[in-house]
């Protein structure tokens, strides 16, 4: 299951780890996506700390860690091509893998359908 935050990250299970990227609401408010930068694998993040960050021709936008953890892997296809953010933001634009630190952190976020609600009513 998908879990996203008010500031517009998705986190969801896979395997051992948590793979983490921005929504597609993020990618369509940014416009198109010039340019990425990740994290360093091995690097420790609390939630809420910045971890990356993306760049489009309208701004420039950190990108949050919607769980504590240890960065495990990096999407370097995003950073070679920061477009294929606007092209598939909820699937293969991922941006971090991360060992999680403490799961029940997920708790506290959104499902889809209230994350949906969220994004209407802030639009």
């Amino acid at each position: 299951m998908t879990k996203y935050t008010e500031d517009h990250e998705w986190v969801r299970a896979e395997g051992d780890h948590y793979v983490i990227g921005i929504s597609a609401h993020a990618a369509e408010q940014l416009g198109d996506v010039v340019f990425v930068e990740l994290p360093e694998i091995g690097k420790s993040v609390s939630k809420g700390d910045d971890m990356a960050v993306v760049e489009s021709v309208k701004a420039a936008s950190d990108v949050y860690a919607p769980i504590s953890g240890e960065i495990v892997e990096v999407n370097q296809a995003i950073v070679d091509e920061p477009a294929k953010i606007n092209e598939a933001a909820n699937d293969a634009a991922w941006f971090v893998k991360i060992k999680a630190g403490n799961v029940s952190e997920l708790d506290a976020l959104m499902d889809e359908a209230a994350y949906k609600e969220f994004t209407e009513s802030n639009s």
